[in-house]
């Protein structure tokens, strides 16, 4: 795994409390040793330093322009990272949005029904919502799989993370809306897709809302050092074998258009989470689900790796 210029941000365990730290090479430091005081900037979360972005993006890469002073921090790899942003406000989620996933579920489609759908792109995106604090987990964390479902499914996903609050914004200046970028995990419980004896098919809350759903992380690389972000190799493998194998310059309605689209509806929030559609390769079409003892390896250009090892819940 390279990484690129800049530094990172993490949520770690600190005393068994978690902390903000700025990783920069392989060393952590906390938020706070970089900031100056009386700045207004929250340096107790990740989310806090998201709520005045700016400044506080200024100051660290200010700070970190020449490194860390040597023997200063604690190392990555002796770290408990946590999720990156405890907790976000939303987590948007986009559905069918990589053409190489469309031509997937097409052909499922074309065996079931013998009829393949139109290859064409709406309007809008397409979004649903995951719990984020009942879901979300950093990397390295054991993922409990719901003891109700037989048919856990993996998603690779880049999120995207808002930097300010954000209203009606054109797609011409959605980029400017972002904070940075991270990894998602949109576990998805096939098995409860849909409601039974309801006239409204799709159940999202049972295939995408419980314990641990949604991994998260390793860290948020902020924007400023993801030259293009509708450019970024996307990759997920399971036990080592690569299942997912993509770039996000085949999302179907990019970055850009998603932010855009949601912001007409809603504000967006410092620390709201866009995962923005997940690639071919999933287990559904093949009929391979996760199983306790697997392990799911995540990674994105720019964004590091997401590890999370399957137990039973």
């Amino acid at each position: 795994m390279i990484m690129a210029p800049g530094y990172r941000l993490v949520s770690y365990a600190d005393a068994g409390s978690p902390k903000a730290g700025v990783l920069v090479g392989d060393r952590i430091v906390p938020a706070a040793s970089l900031l100056r005081g009386g700045d207004g900037i929250d340096t107790s979360s990740v989310l806090g330093l998201l709520r005045n972005w700016d400044a506080a993006h200024r100051s660290l890469h200010e700070a970190t322009a020449n490194g860390l002073p040597p023997g200063k921090g604690v190392l990555l790899a002796q770290a408990k990272l946590l999720a990156p942003i405890l907790y976000p406000g939303a987590l948007f989620c986009a559905g069918a949005n990589y053409w190489d996933h469309l031509e997937e579920m097409a052909e499922i489609a074309k065996r079931v029904t013998g009829k393949a759908p139109a290859m064409t792109k709406a309007k809008d995106p397409y979004f649903f919502m995951k719990t984020t604090a009942g879901s979300i987990i950093g990397t390295g964390t054991a993922t409990r799989l719901p003891p109700f479902s037989q048919q856990v499914d993996w998603e690779a996903e880049l999120g995207v993370v808002i930097a300010r609050p954000t209203r009606n914004i054109p797609e011409e200046r959605a980029l400017e809306a972002v904070a940075g970028y991270l990894i998602v995990n949109d576990l998805s419980a096939r098995d409860l897709m849909k409601r039974e004896g309801s006239p409204f098919g799709m159940d999202w809350v049972g295939q995408k809302c419980f314990e641990d759903a949604a991994p998260m992380g390793p860290w948020l690389t902020p924007a400023a050092y993801v030259p293009d972000p509708n450019n970024l190799a996307i990759k997920l493998w399971v036990n080592g074998v690569l299942k997912q194998n993509s770039n996000t310059a085949r999302l179907v309605h990019n970055i850009a258009e998603q932010i855009a689209y949601l912001s007409r509806h809603i504000t967006l929030n410092p620390g709201d989470v866009i995962a923005t559609g997940t690639p071919a390769g999933v287990g559904m079409p093949r009929g391979e689900f996760l199983k306790a003892g697997d392990e799911v390896r995540i990674e994105i250009d720019s964004c590091g790796e997401l590890i999370n090892k399957m137990i039973a819940g």
